[in-house]
């Protein structure tokens, strides 16, 4: 089922990653943007399993045009695949059954896991929103995989980052930093300065990890632009600057991540929609409103997609509240039960915070209304703190840890996985109109 994804292999605790290697690249012009202040580095990344393993359901479902079926593919494999081969601990660690893959699929696995891993170095500090790097040229020329927006990106552009995995027998610090290094000059450094559909491109990231399949342990190495300092400037205008972004998100930057996101979720009409906004020829979706289910986790008032109010075998035990709620009934009868893909499994939910899901779902019926008009430049959305990872200073763990008993992660856009949701509250169901909004009190 769409959205239900496991976080019960890889255990429970905090692992704490080491940054081995951090190398920067000139680059002229620098700096690229004028104001533009990369965000410090940090020693150490931390992150519970369940963040590792959203970060790497959220990049395996970075694809702008993939059919939605394929990316829940994607993504439910590669979960399963992390809890049968991660151990759990503070030390990243692969279990002894990691021998008997194939070469070739264990160098997937092994690319799945860098993704997750740079997802994770990039949403800590801030870059929030997300899209597919593919738009950058052609498959015949290598480019890197991933655009970023926000955090310190924002008002000057878009920031590139590349990602690489290797579990070889012979990993070292060395030779990760090595393929930190080489990856960046060919795959990001080419396109530093340059346009993409997301704006102008002003900075660049190269992140490797690897680990030795037989040995605990990881090397992390971070290859970056390098911003010269600029020489005694006079202060920036007041006013608008040439070149400069409007405020807010891109927004074909913000349909991109939350097409990934509401595809996670379980709410593939939201996905629909945000597909014909980017497509004038396609049809338009049905008309008919979404519904989600409102419930409160670790402080924090959640929404989830349609798939999650019932499960296969019963509804869970607080949807009993419902039953006379005037929703319940007919999202009851629209939702589509299938028997579990993984009925062993312990599964977790994706939802998202309501007042980011709010605010991106009514700038999207603002656009579906004024669609004969334009897409708008931007989106003014919120970002929250993210939990259950973080770049730290040494000794420092993921802020999840202090949440127990609830475990789950949280990122910048709002999106959450949730690894035990039946802790939570149920309050309400709403329902979002394509063209009407939502409303929340």
């Amino acid at each position: 089922m769409r959205g239900l994804v496991s976080t019960a292999g890889p255990g429970t605790s905090t692992k704490l990653i080491g940054v081995t290697k951090h190398t920067k690249h000139g680059h002229v012009p620098s700096p690229v943007s004028p104001h533009f202040v990369a965000p410090p580095v940090q020693p150490v990344l931390s992150f519970n399993s369940i963040a590792l393993a959203a970060a790497i359901a959220r990049t395996a479902t970075t694809w702008d045009d993939a059919p939605v079926v394929l990316l829940d593919g994607l993504q439910q494999g590669a979960l399963i695949e992390l809890e049968t081969l991660l151990q759990d601990g503070s030390t990243f660690a692969l279990e002894s059954h990691f021998k008997f893959l194939a070469d070739t699929a264990g160098s997937q696995f092994a690319a799945k896991i860098g993704a997750g891993i740079a997802h994770l170095y990039m949403d800590a500090p801030g870059y929030a929103w997300r899209a597919n790097a593919a738009c950058l040229s052609s498959s015949l020329d290598p480019h890197a995989d991933f655009i970023y927006e926000g955090g310190n990106a924002s008002g000057h552009g878009v920031v590139l980052a590349e990602a690489h995995g290797s579990f070889a027998k012979d990993a070292s610090a060395a030779k990760v930093a090595n393929a930190a290094k080489r990856k960046y000059v060919k795959q990001v450094k080419p396109f530093v300065a340059k346009p993409s559909p997301f704006g102008e491109v002003i900075h660049g990231y190269s992140i490797a990890f690897g680990s030795k399949p037989t040995t605990a342990g990881s090397f992390l190495a971070v290859s970056e632009t390098r911003i010269s300092k600029p020489r005694k400037q006079t202060p920036p205008p007041s006013g608008p600057q040439r070149g400069a972004i409007p405020e807010g998100t891109s927004a074909p930057m913000a349909l991109a991540t939350h097409r990934s996101n509401f595809l996670l979720m379980g709410a593939p009409e939201v996905t629909d929609w945000i597909d014909w906004i980017r497509s004038p020829e396609s049809p338009a979706p049905e008309g008919h409103g979404v519904s989600f289910l409102r419930f409160g986790y670790a402080g924090r008032t959640y929404l989830a997609g349609p798939s999650r109010l019932l499960r296969p075998g019963g509804p869970p035990w607080w949807t009993e509240d419902f039953f006379e709620h005037p929703e319940w009934w007919r999202l009851a009868r629209r939702t589509r039960l299938s028997p579990s893909r993984h009925p062993s499994f312990d599964f977790g939910w994706f939802a998202i915070e309501e007042k980011a899901a709010a605010k991106f779902l009514n700038a999207l019926s603002n656009a579906i209304r004024d669609r004969a008009a334009r897409l708008p430049a931007t989106m003014r959305l919120p970002t929250v703190e993210p939990t259950g990872f973080s770049l730290c200073a040494e000794g420092r763990i993921a802020r999840a840890d202090a949440d127990e008993p609830d475990r789950y992660a949280l990122f910048r856009d709002g999106l959450a996985l949730l690894g035990e949701p039946f802790r939570g509250r149920p309050r309400d169901v709403v329902v979002w109109s394509p063209e009407g909004g939502m409303a929340l009190d």
